[in-house]
């Protein structure tokens, strides 16, 4: 399953730097480098202070509908934050959220197949621009995902065994958990089980959940809000049952966006991870909520 996700590792990143912006010590580079599957992968690149070595952070952002943070600003002020650590980030913006991209809304369509393998492709890639930094601990390298991105990061978690430690927010973590639940079985119906079955046997290498229960020694920390409709509580611990040991596993009272407690232990347990230095608690209470847009009608 794993050759699904191979790629040329000794092919020019060619990144390109298109300006440099200053928050205090702190630098932001927008840059971009080339995608094994195709086209190019915007990102900000963080860097703090000094010569390091750094620990090193890829951050994969939600696609919230409606929401301005559906890209990878998502991240932005909580990497910022972090950056006088010791940590040098990396946000991408995910393939759905580049310019040009046309989503296939059709059911069962093998665009979003597509597109997740090149999320997982260009996510590793982005590991390979951070290792190569010679201000970067290889030993200290991390992953945080939201929602759809948290799915990138339980892949990530089997097929890549750089990363030592991963944050999956609100994330489905399992087909096989999935299709047991009503929503799946409805579209079942819907689309009709000969149909529906087929598609998923054609890409069932494609499950997270395959990946997940692989990801030691990796420490992996989920993190859920209990103020959903299809991620209930029951379900969380279903999809953190697939995930190897160790793993913490935390509810807050939140929406899909989660809150300030989610960001605070989610520092934490980075900050233990990957032995950075203690954070300032004003910079980390500075860094604004994520807000939930309201439920499509």
């Amino acid at each position: 399953m794993l050759r699904h996700f191979d790629y040329d590792q000794n092919a020019p990143l060619d990144v390109i730097e298109s300006s440099v912006q200053s928050r205090g010590s702190v630098e932001i580079h927008d840059i971009s480098y080339a995608s094994p599957k195709g086209g190019r992968v915007p990102a900000y690149l963080v860097v703090p202070p000094g010569k390091g070595p750094f620990a090193a952070i890829v951050w994969g952002h939600w696609y919230m509908p409606g929401s301005e943070f559906r890209n990878r600003r998502e991240f932005l002020d909580e990497a910022v934050a972090l950056a006088p650590a010791g940590v040098v980030s990396l946000l991408i913006d995910g393939p759905i959220a580049r310019p040009g991209h046309v989503e296939d809304e059709t059911e069962l369509n093998d665009q979003e197949s597509t597109d997740q393998v090149q999320a997982i492709v260009d996510t590793r890639r982005g590991a390979d621009l951070l290792l190569a930094r010679l201000d970067v601990d290889t030993r200290r390298l991390a992953y945080v995902g939201h929602s759809y991105n948290a799915g990138t990061g339980a892949f990530l978690s089997g097929i890549d065994h750089r990363f030592k430690a991963f944050v999956l927010m609100a994330g489905a973590l399992s087909d096989e958990v999935t299709m047991r639940s009503k929503e799946a079985q409805d579209e079942r119906k819907q689309v009709g089980s000969e149909k529906f079955d087929a598609f998923q046997a054609r890409y069932a290498w494609l499950d997270p959940g395959k990946y997940v229960s692989h990801a030691a020694p990796a420490v992996v920390f989920m993190q859920y809000g209990t103020q959903e409709t299809f991620l209930t509580p029951e379900r969380d611990r279903e999809y953190a049952a697939m995930v190897s040991e160790p793993k913490r596993f935390k509810l807050y009272d939140a929406p899909h966006a989660l809150n300030a407690e989610a960001r605070r232990d989610r520092v934490a347990f980075l900050t233990e991870r990957l032995n950075l230095k203690p954070i300032s608690p004003n910079a980390l209470a500075a860094v604004p909520d994520l807000a939930q847009p309201p439920e499509p009608k």
